[in-house]
């Protein structure tokens, strides 16, 4: 039976509202089943209706942002003046690139330092979907292209700051015997939402304004709907607070030491290198399939459909399956690198076997190993960090090294396809997805 100080209501003492905080911090420091916010376990209605905010959460803005990003943009960009839609596609996935980086990092470590009533991380999921929403509309109403950048990557920084926080709440709330399973139910939300927005954006590919308002208001509803289902945060009023000066501010986004952290820079490369391959594989999908495979384009877009499908079911098994286990057998690690060796098994598919059915095993068998990854990987990032009170900013930071594997994955696949072929393109992305087993492998504080 935990020992904490029972949860006391905002009519108490500030000084007894932090005792109590410490109180339950500390219990659930002691005992995996106990939650850090209140000290007391997660009764079944308190885990479902976690699990349900999350899910909910990971539909609602991937689909969102993909009826944009991966349909309606594109075409829209064919409408701009001026500019290529190649040229501007790169231009704004630079920018957009970018944006990512700084503002995951920053609206993380904001969420940190918040001391409002509704708690620390509410109000950014809030404010955060307002503006997402907003300005992810906005972005398919104007042609002019600096604009357009403007609106997208400002959206892409109120996504973040949705994010950012809700992924916080897994350490600020969750118990630790029970962040694989939660954290699967995010990933699964992901993974369910890419292809439903897909989907979507082809309904509207000719008539966008509807199609950028449908995406506008899913990017919006994540916020508040899963405010709602997730169980109300507790007030953040009594946390002590800095003096708010610039140079607080600043050091505040000083990353841990390495020399008193160096498992959570371990688990940042083999995140790195994770995304890398895969974004190596990922976003060349289509010219694999027409220039290494040798399709038309009439037969590569069924065979990626095909290809969709098989990957969103996998992927979606692989989350939903692999989170519990891992809460069960009290283990991050071995599903991680047996997650990242299945993966680089399903590359090795189409390297072996250049044909339709090489593309589709990879599907199967590289979806599988990336849903365990994804769902699993998250957990083990709230594991390794080093102060849980910093976790909204430590966090943003390993989210960097997803958004650097995205950016450095086409790079590095574009490199090495042009100057020696796709043949050896395989052979390096399995590479980088094995380095990253040997990453995790080496963290010590956690199994």
């Amino acid at each position: 039976m935990s020992t904490a100080t029972p949860p006391l209501s905002t009519t108490d003492s500030r000084e007894a509202r932090l005792q109590a905080y410490n109180a339950a911090l500390a219990a659930a420091e002691q005992n995996p089943t106990l939650s850090p916010e209140t000290g007391k376990p997660f009764t079944r209605g308190t885990l479902l209706r976690f699990g349900a905010g999350f899910l909910v959460f990971g539909i609602l803005w991937m689909s969102g942002l993909n009826i944009a990003f991966a349909v309606l943009m594109p075409q829209h960009f064919k409408s701009v003046e001026g500019i290529t839609p190649e040229a501007l596609n790169g231009i704004v996935n630079s920018f957009s690139a970018v944006a990512g980086l700084v503002s995951n990092l920053v609206f993380g470590n904001f969420s940190d330092r918040s001391r409002s009533r509704f708690g620390r991380r509410t109000p950014w999921i809030l404010g955060g979907a307002v503006f997402a929403g907003v300005l992810l509309f906005l972005t398919g109403m104007t042609t002019n292209p600096v604009l357009l950048t403007i609106f997208y990557c400002a959206s892409l920084c109120g996504l973040n700051a949705m994010i950012a926080p809700l992924v916080a709440v897994l350490s600020d709330r969750v118990p630790a015997g029970q962040r694989g399973s939660l954290s699967a139910f995010y990933g699964a939300g992901s993974v369910v939402g890419a292809p439903i927005g897909t989907l979507l954006g082809a309904l509207f590919i000719t008539n966008m304004v509807p199609g950028f308002a449908l995406a506008g208001i899913l990017m919006f509803l994540a916020g508040p709907v899963s405010v709602a289902i997730i169980p109300r945060e507790s007030s953040a009023d009594f946390l002590p607070k800095d003096n708010g000066s610039l140079k607080d501010v600043a050091v505040s986004f000083i990353p841990p030491k390495f020399s008193t952290a160096h498992d959570f820079y371990k688990a940042f490369a083999g995140r790195f290198c994770m995304l890398l391959s895969y974004q190596m594989i990922n976003a060349y999908q289509l010219y694999i399939i027409q220039n290494y495979v040798g399709q038309s384009v009439v037969e590569s877009a069924k065979t990626i459909s095909v290809m969709s499908i098989i990957t969103m079911i996998v992927s979606l098994f692989g989350s939903l399956v692999s989170g519990p286990i891992s809460d069960r057998i009290g283990r991050r690690k071995v599903p991680v690198v047996a997650a990242s060796v299945m993966f680089a098994c399903g590359i090795a598919m189409p390297w072996i076997f250049p044909t339709t059915m090489g593309m589709y095993l990879f599907a199967a068998i590289a979806g599988l190993g990336y849903g365990v990854y994804s769902s699993i990987d998250q957990a083990l990032n709230v594991d390794v960090l080093p102060n849980k009170e910093d976790a909204g900013r430590d966090l943003g930071i390993l989210n960097v090294a997803t958004t650097l594997g995205q950016m450095c994955g086409p790079i590095v696949m574009s490199t090495v396809a042009l100057s020696a072929g796709y043949v050896y393109a395989f052979p390096v992305s399995i590479a980088i997805a094995l380095l990253g087993c040997v990453f995790i492998l080496s963290i010590k504080s956690v199994k």
